[in-house]
């Protein structure tokens, strides 16, 4: 059953448009920590526009990022963590992306979800990147029952196919952002009702109170 609502997840909330760049996939991924999609997109834009590639990137100060990805929220830590980024690629990786997920980790700001969403778009490799979209639909779907979203990759990583893993970070934040949203779902638009243990829940709930009332 949860390989199945995995794959019409990922069926019904397609998500493309990522660079395959891996430098930009990886700064763009910085940016996006605790911001919103729209915000990031206009951070790195403004970025790139300014400094297209880690070369360019390589003599640029903290400061010189601040207003570029203001919108990201977080801002000066982020500049800071993508200058020292670029020098650290430049310096121990000969100004290339690693393609390992232990070598993407030791990088300034990198932690799991950033090195598997690079490891999957850039490189085509099998990578589970869990976000607080596929920790919260996980757990409200009942596919797991985690409080960290490195326990919900791990047991997500046992229970869905390689194929699925890459393709479902993407669709689950379509699908969290439409539907299955942080603070108030839309349980009534949802493909997946029937099989939810949150829409179970919540829907025994409310009759329950309706019979009180």
């Amino acid at each position: 059953m949860i390989e199945k609502i995995a794959r019409e997840i990922v069926r019904l909330f397609p998500r493309d448009g990522f660079s395959k760049d891996p430098f930009k996939i990886l700064i763009s991924t910085i940016l996006s920590q605790r911001t919103r999609d729209e915000n990031t997109e206009l951070a790195t834009a403004r970025l790139f526009k300014k400094f297209p590639d880690l070369a360019s990137l390589a003599t640029a100060r903290p400061e010189d990022l601040y207003d570029l990805i203001r919108p990201s929220g977080m801002y000066k830590q982020k500049a800071l963590r993508i200058i020292q980024v670029v020098q650290k690629l430049l310096h121990e990786y000969d100004a290339r992306v690693p393609d390992d997920l232990e070598e993407l980790l030791k990088l300034p700001g990198v932690g799991r979800k950033t090195a598997n969403i690079v490891l999957y778009h850039a490189f085509g490799k099998d990578a589970l990147a869990v976000d607080t979209h596929v920790h919260r639909i996980s757990n409200r779907l009942g596919f797991v029952k985690t409080s960290r979203p490195e326990q919900t990759e791990e047991r997500l990583s046992k229970l869905i196919p390689k194929e699925l893993w890459g393709p479902l970070n993407g669709s689950m934040v379509e699908f969290g952002k439409t539907i299955c949203q942080p603070r108030r779902p839309k349980c009534h638009l949802c493909h997946f009702k029937e099989e939810c243990k949150y829409f179970a829940e919540h829907h025994l709930r409310s009759l329950s109170d309706g019979k009180d009332s």
